[in-house]
């Protein structure tokens, strides 16, 4: 299918940094006229994704989260968000529902079941000592 429209943002692994990702991508989307449904769920699993990058690609300092969305022509929304951090050994295992590696900070280790549960497609890429990527595809209109 062609694009027809594509973005890329980066910014600092911040924790204000999030609601920020979470609404440039929803205000992306718009243009494909989705409902306010479709547009919650691409919210959610944004914010998830850009939360991992920041919580556990940078455990310990600052760096750079980069963000790509792409729209194409038969409704399809393509979203990818990437750190250089510290990447993730097992990924089958953090993919799992309830495990986290910092449970002293109370995290619940949901991150990548809820993006599944709103996202068409998730798909996990990562080497340890260099970072991850996580592409997410959700289709906003029938072709």
């Amino acid at each position: 299918m062609q694009i027809i429209n594509q973005m890329k943002l980066e910014f600092l692994s911040v924790p204000e940094n999030e609601g920020f990702a979470r609404v440039a991508v929803s205000a992306f989307a718009v243009q494909l006229d989705p409902t306010l449904d479709v547009l919650a769920d691409i919210k959610t699993a944004v914010s998830e994704a850009v939360t991992n990058a920041i919580v556990h690609g940078y455990p310990n300092r600052l760096g750079m989260v980069q963000i790509s969305a792409v729209l194409k022509s038969d409704g399809l929304l393509e979203i990818s968000v990437s750190d250089q951090g510290t990447g993730i050994p097992d990924i089958q295992k953090a993919m799992q529902p309830f495990f986290t590696t910092q449970p002293e900070k109370e995290r619940s280790g949901m991150g990548f079941p809820v993006m599944q549960t709103f996202m068409d497609l998730v798909q996990v890429e990562s080497t340890p000592g260099q970072g991850t990527v996580v592409r997410m595809e959700k289709r906003l209109r029938r072709a």
